[in-house]
């Protein structure tokens, strides 16, 4: 029986494997093992993918989350206690680095048609304790309009964009010509480069954009223990560096990203194309192919047979996933805060989410293969 992986990395990689040993063995001939060239190239050329003045490398997408907030607070923009609009369907990151920061997560739920964060329900969550809103692009769909950027503008809040899963997206912007790079639509983004993600690195790294220079220094400090020079600790800082080894990796395959975007982007469309079985609800397709870059395909099917048609598909040599099967607000460490709040939206979506093959090293045959396979199996 023929096996389709759900994500095979090796080939995800292969395009690109000897100029990453080249960028890998320049590092360790080099003899400069923390910061140095290597991470100031990429951080360069991260800000120009980006079109912002700032890109601070740092150890993974989770710190670049709160390593904004503390940024923030230390230079009295946020103080412990004040509340954060966040996506009620993400994965649990977002949340903790809310609540590292001492802030507290809002949690609004999504649009069923977007997945993201229902904009429309944002005024509603607005409290006078309010002071800043974390939009995820989930599964690389661009989370931004003009209600969002509305609200934002009328109560004045800081937006800090969780862009782990959608570098190299773009949205328009209200009273602006042209389309934006998430990661430049907000005050501060953050982005993990973990290996499964459109750019991955091998092995956790992560990073900060910013238009601002206050917050880039501060971040920069921040995850360098709290130093802005050698030996002299103006904050109680993180050890939060990007690693020059996977810098100089991701400056390789940030090269590429269009092209892997690219890739994704047909891959959904064949999938679209091809998957006719009326019980499969399918993720919105949209005419401008950068509104989504595709990090995840995701359809949705009948909750009470979700686990039944994984099961179906993997006797069929379909893998699957779920992204993400228990929401933040579920998860033991929240029960407590959560207690008693229901977010049925969230909640249905989550048991009926299936997460496909979508990798750019999935061959286009084998897209039409499993949507096959699904059109005759659910």
């Amino acid at each position: 029986m023929k096996r389709y992986p759900f994500l095979s990395l090796a080939d995800t990689n292969a395009p690109y494997l000897e100029r990453m040993k080249e960028a890998a063995a320049r590092v360790i001939d080099s003899g400069r093992y923390i910061g140095g060239p290597e991470v100031e190239r990429f951080e360069k050329h991260l800000a120009e993918t980006v079109q912002v003045p700032h890109a601070v490398g740092v150890a993974n997408g989770l710190d670049a989350l709160r390593l904004i907030l503390r940024a923030y607070i230390h230079l009295g923009r946020l103080q412990p206690g004040d509340e954060v609009l966040v996506p009620a369907n993400t994965y649990i990151a977002t949340f903790l680095a809310i609540s590292d920061a001492g802030l507290k997560p809002i949690p609004v739920e999504p649009s069923p048609v977007t997945m993201n964060i229902d904009s429309t329900l944002i005024e509603d969550a607005v409290t006078s304790k309010t002071r800043a809103i974390m939009p995820v692009h989930l599964y690389g769909r661009v989370a931004w309009d003009e209600t969002m950027a509305d609200v934002v503008k009328r109560h004045d809040l800081l937006v800090i964009e969780d862009n782990a899963q959608a570098i190299g997206a773009r949205a328009t912007v209200p009273g602006l010509n042209g389309h934006f790079p998430t990661g430049s639509l907000g005050h501060a983004a953050a982005f993990s480069f973990y290996p499964t993600k459109n750019i991955g690195a091998l092995g956790d790294a992560g990073a900060v954009t910013t238009a601002d220079p206050a917050l880039a220094a501060t971040v920069r400090a921040l995850a360098n223990y709290g130093s802005d020079r050698r030996y002299h600790n103006i904050m109680q800082g993180f050890n939060s560096r990007l690693d020059p080894i996977q810098a100089a990796i991701l400056d390789v395959k940030l090269d590429y990203l269009d092209l892997e975007n690219a890739a994704r982007f047909d891959r959904a469309v064949a999938y679209s194309n091809n998957i006719t079985n009326p019980a499969v609800g399918l993720p919105l397709m949209s005419s401008m192919p950068t509104d989504c870059v595709w990090h995840q395909y995701v359809i949705t099917v009948d909750p009470a047979r979700r686990d039944k048609i994984r099961q179906l598909l993997l006797d069929r040599g379909v893998e699957t996933d779920i992204h993400y099967a228990v929401p933040p607000h579920l998860q033991p460490c929240y029960a407590a805060e959560f207690a008693g709040v229901q977010l049925p939206v969230t909640e249905r979506l989550v048991n009926s989410i299936i997460s496909l093959p979508i990798g750019p090293g999935t061959p286009i045959t084998d897209i039409v293969e499993i949507s096959h396979i699904i059109n005759v199996t659910i």
